[in-house]
């Protein structure tokens, strides 16, 4: 078996610039090789079949290799497959405790998913008070996602006044930020102050990037929207740039 320790960084760059499936054997074999990051790769490689066959199962395996070596990102997708039931059976409690984990030493994204579960009271004590305050946390990260939940509390007035604006704002950030429920949810708030034009141009980067559930759901409310051009144009942009 090659030592994939002593190669290059120029021989290294060109086998990640290899096809998927030389790619994915690469980084297997950095894997092997005790690399935490190649781990957390190869087991989201292996979650999402690119350059290897769908093997959830696996991909949970390296994740924990990965943990097991404090590696942050792994330790949050452990928490995904035990929270989504990927490779595993489903356990809200252990990913809570996953994701508290990866939040606890500073990942965003554990930070938001620790906050999803407080907030839905799912593995764990619902908590909105505290969900909040670990969304804020994500969101002074970067984390579009987590600006958007920050957004639907001031929204809808869970453990904060409701502040409308304060909520159009964050929808705004999010959807700037590149997430689709915050390009959904600006281009209500565009819609509602008049700016169709604008709202539906939100409406099509929304459904170009949404899940195909999302795009139906979201469609469903447009066309009971109280503004014509929600129901008609609306609708059509956001399931024509799904397609």
């Amino acid at each position: 078996m090659e030592d994939v320790t002593t190669l290059s960084r120029d021989e290294i760059a060109a086998r990640l610039a290899a096809p998927p499936a030389e790619r994915a054997a690469f980084i297997r074999a950095c894997a092997e090789a005790g690399e935490a990051e190649a781990q957390a790769v190869y087991g989201q490689m292996l979650l999402d079949g690119i350059g290897v066959a769908k093997d959830p199962a696996a991909a949970l395996g390296w994740f924990v290799r990965a943990a097991a070596q404090h590696h942050l990102m792994a330790i949050n997708m452990v928490g995904r497959c035990y929270d989504l039931g990927w490779g595993t059976v489903p356990d809200k409690v252990r990913a809570a405790d996953c994701y508290r984990i990866a939040a606890e030493r500073g990942l965003d994204w554990g930070m938001y998913n620790y906050a999803t579960l407080l907030a839905l009271g799912d593995g764990v004590a619902e908590d909105r008070q505290a969900a909040l305050a670990w969304f804020r946390k994500a969101a002074a990260l970067g984390n579009a996602k987590a600006i958007n939940f920050v957004g639907s509390f001031h929204e809808d007035g869970w453990v904060v006044e409701r502040d409308m604006a304060a909520a159009a704002l964050c929808y705004a950030r999010a959807a700037q930020g590149g997430d689709f429920r915050g390009a959904f949810n600006h281009a209500r708030m565009l819609g509602a102050a008049g700016r169709i034009d604008d709202a539906i141009g939100w409406l099509k980067r929304a459904g170009a990037s949404a899940t195909p559930a999302f795009v139906e759901k979201a469609a469903a409310w447009l066309a009971t929207s109280e503004l014509p051009a929600f129901r008609v144009r609306g609708v059509q942009a956001i399931r024509a740039a799904a397609c």
